[in-house]
This record gives C-alpha cells, structure tokens and sequence, in this order.
C-alpha cells in the first residue's frame, strides 16, 4: 500500500487519497468489528446466550470512558491536521502532548468512579436478573482495561491525522487478533468462563497500547513530543474539548440509548429481547465497516484542505466519500435484508432468539442507505473545526429522533415500537443533516471559491 504523508493530503487526486485513506481504515474498523462479532459468537456458543447480553450491558458502560480518549483524540486531532494544512508544526505537537495529558487525567478518574459504584451502574444498564453476575464479572476486569483502549483510541486518530492509515489499521487489527487468539485460550481450553472473555479483552487493550506507544517513538511519526508539549494549554484544551465534545456526546447519548433499550427490552420480553438487540448491536457495529471506513479516511483529507484554504478540494472530499459510502450502504442493506436469519445462527443456538431476531433486524437496517450523508455531513463539520453544528448533527439521530421515540412508540404499538423507532430516526436525521450541509457548502465553500 502506497505511503502517504500529512503534505500528500493536499496534493493527490480526492479520489485515489480517500480510497488510500479509507481502505487501510476500513479494513481496520472490519478486524476490530470481527473481533466483537467473534468474540460474541465465541461466549454465545461456550458460555451462554445469557452472556451475550451480559456484555452488552457492559459494553455502553466501558466504552463511554474509553470514548472519552476517543473524543480527546478526535477534537485534537481535526486541530492536528488543520496545523499541519497551515505547516503549524509547534501547534499540532502541543495539541498532541495536551490530549494525552487530558485522556490520563480523565479516563483514570472514570475507572475509579466506575470500580466504586459498579453494582449500581450495571443494575441502572440493565444487568437484572439472571444477567448480572457474569456482567458483574465481566465489568470489573474489563474496567482495568479501559485507560489503555482511551489512549489507544486517542493514539489512532492521530496517527490518521498524520496521514499514516496504514499504520492507523495495524493499531485496530492488533487487539482485534489478539482478543480472539486469547478468547480461545481462556474460554475454550482453559474454561474460564466470563474471566476468561473479561481478561481477553484487557490484556488485548494492552497489546494495543504498546503498538501505538511504538509508533510513535519511531521514526514513522512526525510528532516528537518533549515534555514542555504535556503542559497544559487552555486555549488548546478549549479547542480540544468543544470539538471532542461532539464524539463524546455521541458515546454518551450511545450509552444512555443502551441503558434505555435494555430495560425497555427487559420490561418488554426478557433476556431473549435483550440478547436479539446485543445480536442486531453486534450487526450494526460490524456490517456498517466499510461507511464508517470511509468516513475516517474523509476527516483528515476535509481538515487539512481546509486549513490549507483548498476549498474546491474539501466540496469534492465531500462529494466524493457520499457518493462512496451511499454505495457501500446500499450493499450492506442488501445483505441483511437478504440473510437475517442465517447471520442470526451464527451467534447462538436458542430457538427463542433465533425465531425474534431476524425481524428485528431487518427493521433496524431498513434505512441504511440513506444514512451516509447523514455520517459525511456530521463529520465535515467536525473536520473544519465548527463544534456546535458537528454536536448537533451527531446527536440528532438518537438524541433527538431516537430515544423520544422509544419512549412514545411501545405505548402504542409494544415491543415493535422500539424496533420501528430505527429507520424512523434515521430518516429524520438524514433530512436535517442533508439541510445544513448543503447550506454550509453554498455559505462557506461556494463563497470562498468566487
């Protein structure tokens, strides 16, 4: 694969850089997804079905505080390739120092937080029932794990800010191997159990992190930090947090859509309701890889073109990754339209789950491919550094289509109402997004270009 550097991001054809940029992203997003939709096969076949929902109700919980570095890294990062447009070199190493300082500071306190207060939160997530010990097993090993997958998140967006995506790809694909190598060591042979997928995953954030710690004390990276880079700087830190405000309020309202589905399910049709929607959640983490794939790979072109005042470049960025994901959207809609009931036996053999789930699961994907404007739009506006759009467009599918409507629709129609909530949300939202990002496109691109 061909190497790509932070100036390469401004010089080369919109077309062939994003498919350089996408393609190492989404095989990366792919092996990461792969390994949780394994790892869900793996516990669903030699645990239980009853530990499936178990992590699932961990999962929104974990990756919340692990979404913290991810939103550190993500805000810094659209700063990082901005400076690097404009060749701010002392600025984008300052930016890099800070966030690691913040995602330390942060992520450590969350975990000591989450450690005293577990029986609560995993009660509140829906972890009832039969399903609460083995979360409870499963979330407190996993929490120990969580500073090591922030810093990875962290690491990651800013090797891609760096235009080094392959290297970005090694660092998901890592863990994601090295997680099922151990899940089948732990689980299978050893029989551990939930101990066992609980210390798996750890012990791959760990593995993780000493790649991206490698990284960048090498000679492959152009970001070498000294210490005077690890002070606090608060306009930086402003910058940092109003743009990975916008991914964190996004794991946030992911959390708490967790929380409400798992107890709505609960309410509505028992663990079997809540291990079909840990089944579909599974799904939409793994078959959506090669959208949020490309969506990666357009964030640093967008930043940098734009720092770099290159705004015929950013209009055909934007262009060119809808027009890419839309496809890839609608391929993936065709598979699971076409095969639910097959992808639903891959995960488990109870017959319950097995007769729900493919209904759910068409309804849930039945808009998917619309939904690539939807992603590109929110992601531009992160980008180009425009915080309070960015937030807004991120929360508007499920902060503010989806979770109302789980609320409202079971009153009427029961459990299908949570269901048919999916594609409502994201229509609504596509619609709102597509508005504002054309708007944004004629005010600020268009303008600047006459």
């Amino acid at each position: 694969m061909a190497k790509v550097s932070a100036k390469d991001l401004g010089e080369q054809p919109i077309s062939k850089l994003l498919v350089k940029q996408a393609v190492p992203a989404s095989i990366g997003i792919l092996v990461m997804s792969l390994n949780i939709l394994v790892d869900t096969i793996f516990v669903g076949h030699w645990i239980g079905s009853i530990a499936i929902a178990a992590i699932n109700i961990v999962l929104p919980v974990s990756f919340f505080i692990a979404a913290l570095g991810m939103s550190i890294g993500v805000g810094g990062s659209s700063i990082i390739s901005r400076a690097l447009g404009a060749s701010n070199y002392e600025k984008a190493l300052k930016t890099f120092g800070n966030q690691i300082t913040l995602a330390l500071l942060f992520t450590v306190s969350m975990v000591v937080l989450g450690l005293a207060y577990a029986d609560n939160i995993i009660m509140s997530f829906g972890g009832k029932g039969a399903i609460f010990d083995p979360a409870k097993i499963y979330y407190q090993i996993v929490l120990y794990g969580v500073p090591f997958l922030a810093l990875c998140m962290l690491g990651n967006t800013v090797i891609r800010a760096e235009g080094k995506p392959k290297f970005a790809m090694y660092a998901m694909m890592i863990p994601s191997v090295s997680n099922l190598i151990l899940d089948y060591i732990l689980i299978n042979l050893l029989d551990f159990g939930m101990y066992g997928a609980a210390w798996a995953t750890t012990i791959s954030y760990v593995i993780c992190f000493i790649f991206i710690l490698w990284f960048f004390l090498s000679k492959h990276s152009e970001l070498k930090l000294n210490f005077i880079h690890f002070g606090l700087n608060l306009s930086i830190v402003k910058e940092i947090g109003s743009l990975g405000f916008v991914t964190l309020a996004r794991q946030a309202v992911v959390s708490i859509t967790y929380l409400f589905m798992n107890n709505i399910l609960f309410d509505l049709g028992g663990e079997t309701s809540v291990t079909a929607y840990a089944i579909v959640g599974r799904m939409l983490m793994f078959a959506l890889f090669p959208v949020f794939g490309i969506t990666q790979g357009f964030l640093p072109i967008a930043g940098f073109n734009y720092g770099a005042r290159n705004y015929d470049r950013v209009r055909e960025s934007i262009n060119t990754a809808i027009k890419y994901a839309a496809v890839l959207a609608t391929l993936v809609f065709i598979l699971l339209m076409t095969f639910p009931e097959a992808i639903t036996k891959m995960f488990t053999t109870d017959v319950e789950v097995i007769k729900q789930t493919p209904s759910d699961m068409r309804w849930v994907f039945a808009a998917t491919p619309i939904i690539a404007l939807q992603l590109i739009g929110a992601a531009y506006f992160q980008a180009i550094g425009k915080a309070t759009p960015a937030l807004l467009l991120t929360l508007s599918r499920q902060g503010f289509f989806f979770i109302p409507l789980i609320l409202i629709l079971p009153k009427f129609y029961g459990e299908l109402g949570v269901w048919m909530s999916f594609p409502i949300s994201d229509v609504l939202s596509t619609l709102v997004t597509g508005y504002f990002l054309n708007r944004e496109i004629r005010r600020d691109l268009i303008a600047k270009t006459v």
